[in-house]
Parts: C-alpha cells; sequence; structure tokens
C-alpha cells in the first residue's frame, strides 16, 4: 500500500509540474541576432575626437488610432513624444552630434522672451523627421484542465527620414519594428498572476526606434562636415562653430567656393555642382560657450579671397574638414 502511495503521489507532482507551462513572468524585446548595433552605439567614447555635425528632431508624430482621442489635439501626442525622447537619448549616446531642439521650440522662445533676449535661431546641418506608423498589442492564452496561461503582446513600427537642410533634399529613410511581450502561468491557481503590464508598449517602441537607430546614426557620420565663414576681423577669419563641435587650435579646414545651381527640366529641381578648392586656414582658437554663440578664429594659409573679404560677403563659400 504505501509504495502505490509513493508511486501515485510521484506521478503527481509530474503531472502539476507538467500543466504548469509558465512559472514567471517575462518580458523580451527584440531577438539580439536581428539587432545590427552600429559601432558609433556600441562603443560610447570619452571625448569624441571628430567633428560634430548638428541636427534636429523636426517632429516624430503618432499616425496610428493607438493611444488617440477626440479629446485630445496635437500637442497632447504622446507616443510621438515618447519617440522623440528615446532618439535623443540614443543620438546623445555616442557624443558625435550637437541635438537641437525642435519639437518644444514654443517652450524655449518663450523662456527667452521673458528674460528679454532674441528667439532662438540655430540652423541644424540635418533633419531628422519621423513617424509611428503602426503600434497595438494583444493578449493571447491557453487554459488547460488545471492550468491557464497568458502572453500580453506588443509590437511598434517607426518609420525615419533624414533630410539634408542645405538643400532640402531626403537622403535616407528606412523601417524599424520591434517587438516586446510578456507570459505568465497558473497551475491550480498558484503561479504567475498576469496583469496588464503597460511597460510593454515602451519596450516595443524602444526596440523599433533601436533596430533602425544605428543606421541612422552610420548615415549622418558619412555626410561631410560643412562649417561657414561668418566675418573677418583684424586679419582673422572668424568661422562657425567651436568647441562643442571639437574644433580644436591648429586645425587645417579646406575653403570651398559653391557649385553653380542648375535646374533639371526632367525632374524640375534645382541641383548643386561640386564646389571648387580655392584656398586653405588654420584655426588659431575659438569663443563662446553654446553652439549657438561659439566662434572659432583662424588665419589663411594658402588661397585667395580678397574679393570676398573686401566685400565682407562670405555667402558663396564654405568650409570642409581636409582629409
Amino acid at each position: 500500500m504505501q509504495i502505490m502511495l509513493r508511486v501515485f503521489t510521484g506521478c503527481l507532482v509530474l503531472f502539476l509540474t507538467a500543466c504548469a507551462s509558465v512559472e514567471t513572468t517575462t518580458v523580451t524585446q527584440t531577438e539580439p541576432d536581428k539587432v545590427q548595433v552600429s559601432k558609433s552605439i556600441s562603443h560610447h567614447p570619452s571625448g569624441a575626437t571628430g567633428l560634430k555635425r548638428k541636427v534636429a528632431i523636426a517632429r516624430f508624430s503618432n499616425e496610428t488610432r493607438y493611444g488617440r482621442s477626440i479629446f485630445l489635439n496635437k500637442s497632447n501626442d504622446q507616443i510621438g513624444k515618447q519617440a522623440v525622447d528615446i532618439l535623443s537619448g540614443k543620438l546623445l549616446a555616442t557624443e558625435k552630434f550637437i541635438l537641437l531642439e525642435r519639437v518644444d521650440m514654443e517652450k524655449i522662445n518663450k523662456e527667452l522672451k521673458l528674460g528679454h533676449y532674441n528667439k532662438l535661431k540655430n540652423a541644424a546641418d540635418y533633419l531628422i523627421i519621423g513617424s509611428v506608423t503602426e503600434f497595438g498589442r494583444n493578449d493571447t492564452g491557453d487554459v488547460g484542465i488545471f492550468s491557464r496561461t497568458k502572453k500580453q503582446n506588443a509590437f511598434a513600427k517607426v518609420t525615419i527620414r533624414l533630410v539634408d537642410v542645405n538643400t532640402g533634399e531626403i537622403i535616407y529613410s528606412e523601417d524599424g519594428e520591434g517587438t516586446a511581450f510578456s507570459e505568465a502561468g497558473t497551475t491550480f491557481g498558484v503561479g504567475a498572476q498576469a496583469g496588464y503590464d503597460a511597460s510593454l508598449n515602451d519596450k516595443a517602441l524602444d526596440a523599433a526606434i533601436t533596430n533602425l537607430a544605428s543606421n541612422v546614426i552610420e548615415n549622418l557620420l558619412q555626410k561631410p562636415w560643412r562649417g561657414y565663414i561668418l566675418g573677418y576681423n583684424e586679419g582673422s577669419l572668424i568661422i562657425s562653430g567651436g568647441t562643442s563641435q571639437n574644433i580644436k587650435t591648429g586645425k587645417i579646414f579646406v575653403i570651398m567656393k559653391k557649385g553653380k545651381r542648375i535646374k533639371n527640366p526632367q525632374t524640375n529641381m534645382y541641383i548643386s555642382l561640386p564646389g571648387k578648392q580655392i584656398g586653405e586656414l588654420e584655426t588659431v582658437s575659438s569663443t563662446g560657450d553654446t553652439p549657438r554663440n561659439e566662434v572659432t578664429f583662424s588665419t589663411l594659409i594658402s588661397g585667395h579671397i580678397d574679393q570676398y573679404i573686401k566685400k565682407n560677403d562670405f555667402s558663396d563659400l564654405y568650409i570642409i574638414e581636409k582629409n
């Protein structure tokens, strides 16, 4: 009798164990082998040495029905604002960009007005325009004789466009998808209880942006850095940018004359022909404490730009990094 009781007890334990398909809650964002992470994201150098490009996120809107209501106006686009914050964080983490505020520009200008300052004017080199094109979640479950499981799934899809401010041309576009889920189960009423997991929405959106942020960053870094000559004073050429853009003393820049703009009748668009090198300059010192007011003083070391200095008009010139 004792032997039969032991056998029965052992079978019952095995049976109950088999019924308990899930014991704890787990959350998974994306499969690691499907996420391509660039060196710019995986390594966060302290004090990056490359010249920083000025980037602004023009907007990141929620184009889905999720999170929308007739009682909410455009300014209450919580998902869109969250997407801006996530992408901003990833760009800043690389230490390779100067990120300019655009989404909350009205708040900044309102604060400047209180201090009797002029409105903020600082043009970016590149604009990022994004949309959340798909967003949603669903629940699935499995009910057995003695067990019950519940799985919550969240999915997000985002689209990003990269625009060259100088030309207005869309130079890059990509979609990114992300998923997240949590799963819980009980056996005979014992186990994890699967309540509504609101954090899955955040994780799915973060995963979607992560899946494309790497490529966006690499595309930004591949674009040539460009600066401008702002003026001439007491033998020094004054160029845009300074310490925050990693412009250091003794740096050599090439002075370029802008190429002609011609209209392509086939596309009805203007095309800028390649510029022409007309000289070189070397940086001497920088002043200013923010990207808005930083300038660098430099000397001409080769070339002739007397005609531009005489007119004090450098609008046809720009500078690039010397290879």
